[in-house]
């Protein structure tokens, strides 16, 4: 069965054990090698991943995509990466330029 991408987007996504993730609101395309790398996955279960947010999952975790797409592999729980804030370094001022050559004619 060919599905097209354009219907994919808007699918429900369950892992293997029959748990809702989330819908599938973007597909991942690797244009150089002509393939589908993963699928962006929004409104996600908040039980799955840390405050809903919006997964990309690899495509080669995905068992089969029809009415909805299944899932071979998640993993537990997905927490969200927290960034810490770095102060700004201070600019400084860049060295004078060296003085112009003399210019021979």
């Amino acid at each position: 069965m060919l599905v097209e991408l354009t219907e994919v987007i808007g699918r429900q996504v369950y892992t293997n054990d029959a748990r809702l993730l989330g819908d599938v609101s973007n597909v991942v395309v690797d244009i150089e090698n002509a393939k589908v790398d993963g699928l962006f996955v929004a409104d996600t279960n908040p039980l799955l991943v840390e405050d809903s947010a919006s997964v990309n999952v690899p495509f080669r975790w995905v068992a089969a995509v029809n009415d909805i797409v299944l899932l071979k592999y998640f993993p537990r729980r997905v927490a969200v990466r927290r960034t810490t804030s770095v102060p700004p370094k201070t600019a400084t001022a860049a060295p004078p330029a060296p003085p112009a050559a003399p210019s021979r004619r």
